[in-house]
């Protein structure tokens, strides 16, 4: 093994060592802020499902958070949901935008720090729809 085959390998395994701490790290906190809404913690776990779960605490249907999957578009609707998530535990558009192009740091911010649940100020009492429902039962 001569010394630039030595060298791509020492690279290749610090690539995929950041990769899985960083993956680690996100799951971790997004199954925090899933339990801080009362959701589950394994659904962030579920591509889509994770999607949906995130629309419910910004107070929508969850049906909303399956607009992520339209092709070109998708993207804002992505941006939409996330402001609603965050505006979900009180914070406002500087920490949206900080989940978009920092999302290492703010969303474990968002998980272990001061912030709680209070549901989105759109959403009556804070609750969608679905969730007045099954209240009702």
């Amino acid at each position: 093994m001569n010394n630039n085959e030595r060298g791509m390998l020492i690279f290749m395994v610090v690539f995929i060592l950041t990769i899985f701490i960083v993956g680690i790290v996100m799951v971790i906190s997004m199954w925090k802020i899933f339990e801080k809404a009362d959701k589950p913690g394994w659904a962030c776990l579920v591509p889509v499902y994770n999607n949906m779960v995130m629309a419910e605490i910004g107070g929508k249907e969850s049906w909303f958070g399956l607009l992520p999957m339209i092709p070109y578009i998708g993207v804002i609707w992505s941006i939409w949901i996330q402001n609603r998530l965050s505006k979900s535990f009180g914070k406002d558009l500087g920490f949206t935008l900080g989940m978009m192009f920092l999302p290492l740091i703010f969303y474990p911010i968002l998980a272990f720090g001061s912030a709680e649940y209070v549901g989105h100020p759109d959403a009556p009492n804070g609750k969608n729809k679905d969730s007045e429902l099954l209240d009702n039962f």
